[in-house]
């Protein structure tokens, strides 16, 4: 309920930590484990009701997404347990990758075990995120396979393929915005003016404010 409150009012973590103390509880970790959006990033997402964007954790946990961004991808907010993890839903979910271009699943593949690797090294063997590598070996024989290969530093394209189930073939150029205080991103997905895909973007909106309705 704190952290509720806390996010709520749009409190800074030096603000949200004083909360807790007031309460007579201890405020959560900071770093890669926090939820605790800053109040910049936020504001930045309110502005943007007009434009697929998101902010995630560094596990790839979305946090908020804007209307259209609800309407890019689904709400990506519901997922409980691991299964928050865009990464671990890559691993688990057949249906994770069906929202994607399938000339960039072998890209993605060794882009989120790359990335999940990075992040153990970075958290530690004790972290979610090793915990999330170990529940993947545990599951995904594609996962194994990959993540023995060792790879890092595989980074996200900035043009991304998307494939949505309304408006068909999307590509978008994606943006992101770090706060490396609490490790999120913001992603926003934009479409060059006057192409095929900023037109269906356009409709995606429309589609998508009759499907919230």
């Amino acid at each position: 309920m704190l952290a509720s409150m806390a996010q709520g009012l749009h409190l800074s973590l030096d603000e949200r930590d004083h909360l807790f103390r007031l309460a007579g509880h201890n405020p959560p970790a900071r770093g890669g484990a926090t939820e605790h959006i800053s109040p910049g990033l936020l504001r930045i997402l309110d502005r943007l009701n007009d434009t697929p964007a998101e902010i995630v954790t560094e596990l790839g946990e979305t946090l908020r997404q804007t209307p259209m961004g609800i309407a890019l991808t689904g709400d990506t907010t519901k997922y409980t347990g691991p299964a928050r993890s865009t990464g671990y839903r890559w691993f688990t979910d057949p249906a994770a990758r069906q929202l994607y271009a399938p000339e960039e699943h072998p890209f993605l593949t060794r882009m989120y075990a790359s990335g999940l690797r990075e992040i153990v090294t970075l958290r530690g063997p004790e972290s979610r995120a090793a915990h999330l590598a170990d529940l993947l070996l545990a599951r995904s024989e594609e996962f194994r396979r990959v993540w023995d290969a060792h790879e890092i530093g595989i980074r996200p394209h900035e043009v991304k393929h998307f494939v949505h189930p309304e408006v068909g073939a999307l590509e978008l150029t994606c943006q992101r915005l770090v706060d490396p205080g609490q490790a999120h991103s913001l992603l926003v997905y934009t479409a060059i003016p006057g192409s095929e895909s900023h037109d269906k973007l356009d409709l995606l909106s429309v589609i998508g404010t009759q499907a919230l309705g």
